[in-house]
C-alpha cells in the first residue's frame, strides 16, 4: 500500500520538512512567545490585583470550554467549504491581540474576557492548522511533522517566559506606587509576536483547496467517524478532565517558595521553572514524534499520561509535606514538559491515523473539543478544590483522573 503524497500549493511534495511545516512551526513559535509571556506572569498579576486561586481556575476553565465548542464547529465547517487557511489566519490574529485586555484589567473579570477571546481564536485555528499539517506530509512522517511543529511552538514558550522574567526584573524597581504596572507593560508587548504570528501564517503557509461539499451534514459527519476513534477519545477525555492548566504549576511554585524568597523572587523563580518545563517540552517533542513513527503512538501516549499523573501527585505531596526544595520542583516541572510533549505531538498524529478523507477536519475538531471540555472541567475543579479545600485536594483529584485516562487509553486497540 502506497502512502498518500501530500500536495502544497498544487505541487506534490515527498519530504516532510517542507514550506508548510516550517511556516506553521514559525507561526506557532511567534504565537506561543506572546502567549507564554502573558502566562508566565498572569498568576502573579492576579495576586497583585487581589484575585483568588478560584478565579484563575474559572478564567482557564471557561476560556478552554468556549474554545472547545468552537473547535468542533470550525473543523466541520472547513471540511464543508473545502478550505481552512483564511479562518486559521483570523484565529491567530484574535489570539494575538486579545491579551492586550489584560493590561486594562483592574479586576479579574476583564482578564476572563481577554482570555476567552484569545481562546476563541485558538479554538478556530487549532483543528484547521492540524488538518493542514497532516495533509502536508506523507502518512509515514506525521509523527516527525507534528513533533517538529510542537518543538517550534515550545521554543516560543521558552523565549516568552524568559522575556517576561527579564522585563519583570528590570521594571519591578520602577513600578512606583502601582505594583501592577510592570505586568501591564508585559501584556502590551505580547501584541508584537501575537500579530506577527498571523502574518507568518498568511505569508508562508499555502493550501490546496478542495471542492466544497455543501451536502456534508454535521451530525452525519460525526456519526461517520470510526468506532475505534471514539474509544480513543474516551481515554483522552478521562485524562483531560484531570489535565489542569499549567498556570497552576506556576501558582503552586510561587506559593511554595514565597515563605523563603518573598513574593517577587518567588514569582521570578516560578517563571524560570516554567521555562525549564518548556525547554524539556521543546527538546522532547520531535524525538517522541519521530519515535512514534517507528514503534507506534498508543504506548508512548499512555506513558505520557502516566507522567502527567505523577506530576499532579508530586505537587500534592509538595503541599502535604511542605517540600520547598528547588531541585524537587525542577524535577516536577521537567516531567510536566515531557508529558505535554508526548500529549501534543502524539494526539495530533494519532488522529490522522484514525480519521482520513473529507471528515479529517471534523476529527481534529472533535479531538480538540474533548480536550477543551476536559480543560474546562479540570481547571475549574482544581481551582475550586484548591480554594475551598486545599491544593492537595486539587492536585490529588487531577492525579486520579489522569491515571484513569492512561488505563483506558492503554486498552484501546
Amino acid at each position: 500500500m502506497h502512502a498518500e503524497v501530500p500536495e502544497t500549493n498544487g505541487r506534490p511534495t515527498r519530504t516532510w520538512l517542507n514550506r508548510n511545516v516550517i511556516g506553521m512551526g514559525l507561526t506557532s513559535f511567534l504565537s506561543d512567545a506572546g502567549h507564554e509571556m502573558a502566562t508566565a506572569v498572569l498568576p502573579s498579576f492576579l495576586a497583585v490585583i487581589g484575585a483568588p486561586a478560584a478565579a484563575l481556575g474559572l478564567i482557564e476553565g471557561v476560556a478552554d470550554g468556549i474554545s472547545s465548542f468552537v473547535k468542533l464547529g470550525a473543523g466541520w465547517y472547513s471540511d464543508r467549504i473545502g478550505h481552512r487557511k483564511g479562518i486559521a489566519v483570523g484565529g491567530y490574529f484574535l489570539t494575538g491581540v486579545a491579551k492586550g485586555l489584560f493590561a486594562l484589567a483592574s479586576a479579574w473579570p476583564l482578564v476572563l474576557v481577554g482570555r476567552t477571546i484569545a481562546w476563541f481564536g485558538r479554538g478556530i485555528r487549532g483543528p484547521l492548522r492540524d488538518a493542514m499539517l497532516a495533509e502536508s506530509v506523507p502518512a509515514e512522517s506525521r509523527g516527525k511533522a507534528f513533533g517538529f511543529h510542537r518543538a517550534g511552538d515550545t521554543l516560543g514558550a521558552i523565549v516568552g517566559p524568559l522575556l517576561a522574567v527579564g522585563l519583570l526584573a528590570v521594571l519591578q524597581g520602577r513600578a512606583g506606587a502601582d505594583p501592577s504596572a510592570p505586568f501591564r507593560l508585559i501584556f502590551w508587548l505580547t501584541l508584537i509576536p501575537g500579530v506577527s504570528s498571523a502574518l507568518a501564517f498568511a505569508l508562508l503557509v499555502t493550501e490546496r483547496r478542495r471542492a466544497p461539499n455543501h451536502d456534508l451534514r454535521f451530525w452525519a459527519t460525526l456519526r461517520s467517524l470510526p468506532r475505534p476513534y471514539f474509544r480513543l477519545l474516551t481515554g483522552v477525555g478521562l485524562f483531560g478532565i484531570g489535565d489542569f492548566a499549567h498556570t497552576f504549576l506556576i501558582l503552586a511554585a510561587t506559593q511554595l517558595l514565597t515563605p523563603t524568597h518573598g513574593v517577587v523572587w518567588a514569582a521570578q523563580i516560578a517563571a524560570l521553572l516554567y521555562v525549564a518545563r518548556n525547554v524539556i517540552y521543546a527538546g522532547a517533542s520531535f524525538p517522541i514524534g519521530a519515535w512514534s513513527d517507528r514503534i507506534g503512538r498508543r504506548g508512548l501516549l499512555t506513558a505520557g499520561y502516566i507522567a502527567g499523573a505523577l506530576v499532579a501527585a508530586g505537587f500534592a505531596a509538595a503541599f502535604l509535606f511542605h517540600l520547598r526544595s528547588l531541585p524537587y520542583l525542577l524535577l516536577l516541572f521537567c516531567l510536566a514538559g515531557a508529558y505535554i510533549a508526548a500529549q501534543d505531538a502524539l494526539e495530533g498524529a494519532i488522529t490522522a491515523d484514525f480519521v482520513a478523507g473529507v471528515a479529517r477536519g471534523t476529527g481534529y475538531g472533535l479531538m480538540a473539543t474533548v480536550n477543551g471540555v476536559g480543560d474546562l472541567v479540570a481547571s475549574a475543579a482544581v481551582g475550586l478544590l484548591w480554594t475551598v479545600v486545599s491544593p492537595v485536594a486539587g492536585f490529588g483529584y487531577a492525579a486520579v483522573l489522569m491515571l484513569a485516562g492512561a488505563v483506558v487509553l492503554y486498552r484501546v486497540r
